[in-house]
């Protein structure tokens, strides 16, 4: 009736699937009003989510694929498991239907499985419309992720720790979507987390990039007029830390690069393309998960940052937009424009470490970075000494600071050290003696009007 939408909400649908064989006054029923049990429910739900994903989709395009009978179906069927096998997805039916044809019926154990994935798949469809109709608000009262499993993973933070990797359910696009591992060991945890962040920083440049990420932090940013420079001067910002950290290039890779980065030790490996002789040579470490990436990433529109607590989790917009050169406030000096350019660059880079930031940038690379300080002077000092330990002069460079400076002490050390142009959000109560104090050093300073904390 009406039109279709009620068919499978009816007595002898659902009294055949939730009729408890064991139970004498059930079979007693059943028989009374002629009604057949069920042994499987077989349901591929309305594809909602693929729908309402569409560009253009109209509100009632959307409602109409809400499924009621299907979820309605499954989840009495899962709930009756010790009777019924409720079989929710097509990856499922060839170890139902091999099991069938071994031993003409459906174990326990079998049922069970399929009653969890049944009510798993039930909870994130109706999630998934919860979270359309949320979308209306910025944070709704109620907020249900739901997470589909992409790829086990080989460990977790650490190798006693089991991990997997989850897409959220709704979004076009994720991190491993259109991506193929054609080299290497499994992934891990930390690869992965790397990874999204390096793919995050490298799409900030529309020039050859090379992005270079270590403990969730970048060790080497560089752009060059070639990809093979940007590796040689982003590896050059600091190799230590570079060993054993997540590459991230935004061109395909050619024979000469290939053979560089055969030369060190890379986990993670992601370009769009490799030149077949690049390929050759990078296969040579057995162990390198060499990744080929079939679409550039971008934020879908809505998109939350989620970060886990103590009991729940603290939801945030994405950090995705970043400032324009010609939205910040030049408070001392005059930036030449190969200090522009390096200030934008160190900007774009800094959003990107984890606070307390500092970038120090010279040439379109970094040569220094502090991450992570609980003393924002401390995370300067260590940018100035790692620049040092590896031979960069930082005469000329430019600094970057993701929050304002509370006072001149941390500019100074940079300053003294060479620096001469800085960009920082400003906003402190000592604005003017951290001005003051670039000014007298005969170094310029730019005001972005907006912080880029990491936590």
């Amino acid at each position: 009736m009406l039109g279709g939408r009620v068919k499978t909400l009816h007595p002898r649908v659902h009294a055949g699937i939730l009729a408890r064989r064991d139970d004498p006054g059930d079979l007693a029923t059943l028989e009374e009003h002629r009604i057949e049990p069920f042994d499987i429910v077989c349901v591929n739900l309305y594809p909602f989510e693929q729908v309402a994903a569409q560009r253009g989709v109209s509100e009632a395009e959307a409602v109409e694929m809400i499924d009621v009978g299907g979820p309605s179906m499954l989840r009495g069927a899962a709930k009756n498991f010790a009777h019924v096998a409720a079989v929710c997805r097509p990856d499922q039916y060839g170890f139902v239907l091999d099991e069938l044809r071994a031993s003409g019926e459906l174990s326990l154990e079998t049922r069970r499985e399929l009653a969890a994935e049944a009510f798993a798949t039930t909870a994130a469809y109706e999630a998934a419309i919860a979270n359309w109709f949320g979308g209306r608000e910025s944070f709704p009262e109620t907020i249900v992720v739901p997470l589909t499993k992409v790829l086990d993973l080989s460990y977790g933070e650490n190798p006693h720790q089991r991990a997997a990797y989850y897409r959220e359910r709704g979004l076009r696009r994720h991190l491993l979507s259109r991506v193929e591992q054609i080299h290497g060991k499994d992934l891990s945890f930390n690869n992965l987390n790397d990874l999204s962040g390096a793919r995050l920083l490298v799409r900030e440049f529309q020039l050859p990039a090379c992005v270079i990420v270590k403990h969730a932090n970048p060790c080497g940013v560089a752009v060059g007029a070639t990809l093979e420079e940007a590796y040689d001067k982003a590896l050059a910002s600091d190799p230590t830390s570079a060993y054993g950290g997540v590459v991230v290039l935004n061109r395909e890779v050619e024979a000469p690069l290939g053979e560089k980065l055969a030369e060190q030790f890379v986990e993670v490996l992601f370009a769009p393309g490799y030149a077949d002789e690049a390929l050759k040579a990078l296969r040579r470490k057995q162990n390198t998960r060499i990744l080929v990436d079939g679409e550039r990433r971008r934020d879908e529109p809505g998109e939350r940052h989620y970060k886990r607590v103590i009991g729940g989790m603290l939801v945030q917009d994405s950090d995705s937009d970043i400032e324009d050169r010609e939205g910040w406030e030049v408070v001392t000096g005059k930036p030449t424009e190969a200090q522009w350019g390096d200030l934008v660059f160190a900007w774009r880079v800094c959003k990107h470490v984890a606070s307390n930031a500092i970038v120090l940038v010279k040439d379109l690379a970094t040569i220094g970075i502090g991450a992570g300080q609980m003393s924002r002077v401390d995370a300067v000092r260590i940018a100035v000494e790692k620049a040092a330990e590896f031979g960069h002069d930082v005469h000329g460079a430019a600094l970057a600071s993701d929050a304002f400076f509370p006072f001149p002490d941390g500019p100074r050390i940079a300053l003294d050290a060479g620096a001469t142009s800085i960009v920082q959000p400003g906003g402190s109560k000592r604005d003017d003696e951290v001005v003051a104090a670039v000014a007298e050093a005969g170094a310029a300073m730019v005001f972005t009007g907006r912080r880029h904390f990491r936590h």
